[in-house]
């Protein structure tokens, strides 16, 4: 097995048209916590080590823009969709086939964005003993069926019942095998549905709440409602300063500004991402930007800082943490940061996969006075919040 095929392959669908969420855009194309739907998935597949080709399945006329969507994301196929989700499925499975892939194939659905790697890790271990395997939580509400009256009538026994969820994993002679033997008169429910029609075992695994479906125009205001909710609130602070000289860039809040001066350092010196990378450090108590990129280390020596930031981010997130606010103060005479305000809030947004309403941006001078009043550096005070 060579080393792309001890890769697994992730097919995104993505070929949808989302007609019941509304609107003129399909739902995985909309913006969700500051990046386009879809983006979640992709760049979740493309940071697990485990993953190497990465397929995103979309409708024809709908391609200029999915690219536009992922501009700037190396390392994944597209793949022409079809008339149903079955159809887009399978188009992507014929890809890896013709490429005599014989890996672990994963799919899943560009609608469920906020895919984990530990669920992705749970998959991945059930494959080690099973021919497929998929995410799963339990139904906890009570069950009834009703007439066409909406009058209840017998209660359903809700023990053994599972809510399936995206990814759904297998090796990929599996679901080969499972697409090309479907009856195709018959709407399969999902892909493990098909699997076992062909024979194959399918176990499920620990699902996530945080894996559900955008479905309906109100799932949108759902997530709003829920990245809302304040249950554990944390609040962190960073500040840094970098000195000013010529022949260097200026970066600030991940955006280059045309100035005779720039920022000196061992990264690219964005003061602004450094003190809201320590922010949200502080916040979630993983210690400070020094003790993850240490300018030792020269693997960062001119380093992009939107990096850190997003570093940062995962980190919390793997604690728990969800950044729901960055503030950050930009303290210098020169260069004017009016300007350029509206850019910084889109970038630092998109860097920490939020919304630009949760970002601020502001810029102040001290009077002529200190290093910062004499031109010599830019410093940058911010502030984080996160919630759990």
């Amino acid at each position: 097995m060579n080393a792309a095929q001890s890769k697994a392959a992730a097919i995104i669908v993505a070929a949808g048209s989302g007609s019941r969420t509304g609107g003129d855009v399909p739902k995985q194309f909309r913006t969700v916590r500051g990046k386009p739907m879809l983006r979640h998935s992709v760049e979740e597949f493309l940071q697990h080590p485990a993953f190497g080709p990465i397929i995103v399945v979309v409708a024809p006329a709908h391609a200029e823009l999915t690219a536009q969507l992922l501009e700037g994301v190396e390392g994944i196929t597209f793949v022409q969709g079809g008339a149903e989700r079955k159809d887009s499925v399978n188009n992507a499975i014929q890809y890896l086939d013709n490429l005599s892939f014989n890996g672990m194939t994963f799919i899943h659905d560009a609608a469920r964005p906020f895919l984990s790697s530990a669920v992705l890790d749970r998959l991945l271990d059930a494959l080690a003993s099973s021919d497929g395997a998929v995410p799963a939580l339990p139904v906890v509400d009570s069950l009834s069926r009703a007439n066409t009256n909406s009058i209840l009538s017998e209660a359903v026994e809700r023990a053994g019942l599972f809510r399936i969820q995206t990814p759904q994993a297998f090796h990929h002679q599996v679901i080969s095998k499972a697409h090309a033997t479907w009856n195709s008169e018959k709407v399969p429910t999902d892909d493990a549905r098909m699997a076992m029609a062909a024979g194959y075992k399918v176990v499920f695994v620990e699902g996530d709440e945080n894996l559900a479906k955008f479905t309906f125009a109100d799932d949108f205001g759902r997530e709003m409602g829920q990245a809302a909710k304040m249950h554990d609130v944390r609040t962190g602070t960073g500040f840094d300063v970098h000195r000013l000289s010529k022949g260097e860039e200026l970066w600030l809040c991940g955006v280059k500004i045309d100035h005779e001066y720039g920022l000196a350092g061992h990264s690219d010196a964005d003061v602004a991402l450094h003190a809201l990378t320590d922010a949200v450090l502080g916040a979630a108590a993983l210690g400070d930007i020094g003790d993850h990129f240490p300018p030792s280390d020269m693997q960062w020596k001119g380093a992009s800082s939107d990096r850190f930031l997003a570093h940062a981010i995962k980190l919390a997130s793997g604690a728990g943490f969800r950044v729901t606010h960055l503030d950050v103060t930009i303290i210098c005479e020169a260069p004017k940061i009016g300007p350029h305000k509206q850019a910084m809030r889109a970038r630092v947004a998109e860097i920490a996969a939020i919304e630009a309403d949760r970002v601020s941006i502001k810029a102040t001078t001290t009077e002529k006075l200190g290093f910062t009043g004499r031109g010599e550096g830019i410093a940058a005070m911010a502030t984080a919040t996160l919630v759990k």
